[in-house]
């Protein structure tokens, strides 16, 4: 990894041996570095800003500001706008995740990961061009979607500025395919399928590929259960 800056990581949680447990995971990859704790929401904001990170794991559970706000005040910030966030969470299912991933989380990850898949997330979330985990986000989304809890809170009229091939797209998106796959599905070059779908992020406002499968659910898209 000589000459290459390594991948600049904030751990927010507000039980220490947590974050220690997580530094050691971190730490133990040489392209990625832990560059401050966190044991508040407001901390975690902070150290976003002070230490330049690239990612910050994010508990949502903590006292004060928690995961949720700091989470959507990292990613409304202009100036904040390189840095993902990845929400931990003790249980796959968890209550707040989908509101962490309204609120700009590019993904979520259970607390009993393992090292190498905690090393794969956070270089996929860094590099910005792949969802984190997308079937598992994509059930995720879908069993609040279906429940009788549900509420559509954002349904953008954008999605009749795009082109039948960014809808297209959008659907593979929200079916959790890649950018190789779905360039493989649809017989065209990654680049293209990359371009699809930063098109329709950009014409639909959302912030990642997260909160794109979001709107494909919310605006009746892409239904639960559908393939």
């Amino acid at each position: 990894m000589t000459g290459v800056s390594p991948i600049r990581i904030v751990i927010a949680d507000d039980q220490a041996l947590v974050r220690a447990g997580f530094q050691i995971l971190v730490d133990s990859a040489p392209d990625l570095a832990v560059v401050g704790q966190a044991a508040t929401g407001d901390e975690a904001v902070r150290l976003a800003r002070a230490t330049r990170a690239d990612v910050v794991l994010m508990d949502i559970r903590m006292p004060g500001m928690d995961g949720l706000a700091a989470t959507r005040a990292i990613t409304s910030d202009g100036e904040l706008s390189s840095v993902k966030v990845l929400v931990l969470t003790t249980f796959e299912i968890d209550e707040y995740v989908f509101a962490a991933l309204r609120a700009g989380a590019s993904g979520f990850l259970g607390k009993s990961v393992e090292a190498g898949e905690l090393h794969d997330a956070i270089r996929l979330i860094a590099r910005g061009d792949s969802l984190l985990s997308p079937v598992a986000t994509k059930s995720l989304i879908a069993r609040f979607l279906a429940g009788p809890a549900s509420t559509v809170e954002h349904v953008p009229e954008d999605l009749d500025s795009l082109t039948d091939r960014e809808r297209e797209v959008m659907i593979l998106v929200a079916a959790g395919l890649t950018n190789d796959e779905i360039a493989e599905r649809l017989g065209i070059s990654r680049t293209t399928a990359k371009t699809h779908v930063n098109r329709a992020m950009l014409k639909l406002g959302a912030h990642d590929r997260a909160q794109m499968v979001i709107i494909a659910y919310e605006t009746g898209l892409v239904r639960p259960g559908s393939r």
